[in-house]
C-alpha cells in the first residue's frame, strides 16, 4: 500500500447560498520516498488539497489513507497526535517562535510528543533537537532567535523543527516563496538531500522553476488533480 492514498476526494465549502466545489473527485498515490510537487496557480485548490494531506482538514467525501490508517474517520485529537508523528511542515513564512532561540523552536514538537510518550526527557528532546540543526547544517547557529539569522537560515531552522520527530513526510508549502533566488536553490539542494536519506518531501508551489526539481510532478486545475509527464 502506497504512503499516502487519496480516494475521490471531494471538498465543498459553503459561501453564502453558493456551494465552492474545491476539489473534485482527486484520487492519487504517493510512495514513501518519492519527491513530489504539487503545483497550481491561486485557487486551483492545491492549498486545500495540501490541508487535507497535511492532516489539518477533512474532506468532505472521500477516504484518505496515510500509512495504512483511514484518516478519515479519526477524531481531531487522534488527528493531531497521528499529524504530529507522521508529518513535519514547513512554511513559506517559517512560523518561528520570535523570542526562542533557534534549538528551542526546534524542540517544540518534541515537547508536544512528550505528552504521549513518557520516553521523552528534557535530555532526549535537547539532544534530538540538536541532532535536526546538524542534518540541516545549522548547530552552530542554535542558540541564536530568528531576529539574528538569515531568511535561508531560519529557513532551514524551520525545516530542523520539521525532522526533529523523524515524520514520514515533509509537507512544504511555498518553502522559497521569501527567500532570493541563490537561497532558493540553497533550500532546495536540502530537500533533495534529505530525500536521498529517505524523507518523503512534497513542495507545493506556484513556481514552475520549484516544481522542475522534484521527481514527480502534480497539476491541480480546478479542483482537479492531474500528473504532468515528465
Amino acid at each position: 500500500m502506497a504512503l499516502i492514498e487519496l480516494n475521490q476526494i471531494n471538498k465543498f465549502f459553503k459561501m453564502g447560498d453558493e456551494e465552492i466545489h474545491a476539489l473534485d473527485s482527486v484520487t492519487t498515490h504517493i510512495q514513501e520516498g518519492e519527491f513530489t510537487a504539487i503545483i497550481g496557480t491561486s485557487g486551483s485548490g492545491k492549498s486545500t488539497l495540501m490541508n487535507i494531506i497535511g492532516l489539518l482538514d477533512l474532506p468532505s467525501a472521500g477516504t484518505y489513507f496515510l500509512d495504512n490508517t483511514n484518516t478519515t474517520s479519526m477524531s481531531d485529537d487522534d488527528l493531531s497526535h497521528y499529524r504530529n508523528q507522521k508529518i513535519g511542515f514547513v512554511f513559506q513564512s517559517f512560523h518561528l517562535l520570535p523570542k526562542a532561540s533557534a534549538l528551542k523552536n526546534v524542540e517544540m514538537p518534541m515537547l508536544y510528543a512528550s505528552a504521549y510518550n513518557s520516553d521523552l526527557t528534557e535530555k532526549s528532546i535537547r539532544e534530538m533537537a540538536i541532532e535536526a540543526l546538524n542534518q540541516v547544517g545549522l548547530a552552530e547557529r542554535m542558540h541564536h532567535r530568528p531576529n539574528e539569522l538569515s531568511g535561508g537560515q531560519r529557513q532551514r531552522v524551520a525545516i530542523a523543527r520539521a525532522l526533529v520527530n523523524k515524520p514520514k513526510i515533509l509537507l512544504a508549502d511555498e518553502p522559497t516563496g521569501a527567500l532570493d533566488s541563490k537561497t532558493s536553490e540553497e533550500i532546495l539542494n536540502l530537500f533533495e538531500e534529505l530525500n536521498k536519506k529517505g524523507v518523503t518531501v512534497i513542495i507545493v508551489t506556484h513556481e514552475p522553476n520549484v516544481a522542475k526539481r522534484c521527481r514527480r510532478v502534480l497539476v491541480m486545475s480546478d479542483g482537479k488533480l492531474s500528473e504532468e509527464k515528465k
